[in-house]
């Protein structure tokens, strides 16, 4: 699985440079890939992954099978950021979820994030709901939390938009997690229990629901596009 990660969330980011002096083949980047530091430093995955993600950085071919760790710069991260977008329009509809189908009314629940903070879509009625059902040792999950972030920094004087993060995990765990991956969405602790009641079997799963409380869209897994149809979706239902 981590093989597939890094392929999708590398693909655009490592060819998308005409500086690169060869084209990277994908399917040499996995988790056990040795990757260096410029100045010669071995990056364990769980550092340069994340990295990578944020579009600061891109990995280069070096000898052999190893790969060195670039930082971009301001130019080339933003121009990396603009591929992406125009990857991700070109890119069909992420697979809807079962647990969720669009059209039809959102089982609503309460909720009660990990600072004590009550949401309850049944009687918030003129708000749109952004829920993401997840946990911590979900790597699809902990890819996708930057690009979320970025979406809660555009709605965040937006009160019409509410961001929902049910996560499996207990409250100790996540306020442990927390503190080196920060998540801006509200955090929902212990949510087995909504997972098995909405009958989500998948990880990530995301959901919006409207204003009027019907379902609009819905997604399992991490596609290269999951994020911009998540972005898609909030602004056609403001």
């Amino acid at each position: 699985m981590k093989r597939f990660l890094i392929i999708i969330v590398l693909f655009v980011t490592v060819n998308s440079y005409a500086q690169l002096p060869t084209r990277v083949t994908t399917s040499k980047i996995t988790d056990k890939t040795v990757v260096k530091g410029e100045d010669g430093t071995i990056y364990p995955y769980t550092i340069w992954s994340k990295l990578v993600q944020t579009g600061q950085y891109s990995l280069r071919p070096a000898l052999g099978d190893e790969f060195l760790l670039v930082k971009l710069t301001p130019e080339q991260a933003a121009r990396n950021l603009e591929m992406k977008k125009k990857a991700a329009l070109n890119m069909p509809k992420p697979y809807s979820s079962a647990a969720f189908v669009e059209g039809e009314k959102f089982r609503a629940e309460k909720f009660t994030s990990i600072d004590k903070i009550k949401f309850d879509p049944k009687t918030s009625t003129d708000k749109i709901y952004v829920i993401n059902f997840w946990f911590i040792n979900c790597e699809p999950c902990k890819r996708e939390i930057p690009e979320l972030n970025e979406l809660v920094k555009q709605y965040k004087d937006n009160k019409d938009v509410v961001f929902l993060a049910v996560a499996l995990d207990d409250t100790f765990d996540l306020k442990k997690f927390l503190k080196t991956t920060p998540f801006d969405y509200n955090i929902i602790p212990n949510g087995k229990f909504y997972s098995q009641k909405y009958g989500v079997n998948g990880y990530p799963t995301h959901v919006i629901v409207g204003k009027d409380g019907i379902i609009k869209f819905s997604t399992m897994g991490l596609a290269g596009n999951t994020v911009s149809w998540i972005g898609k979706v909030i602004k056609e239902q403001l």
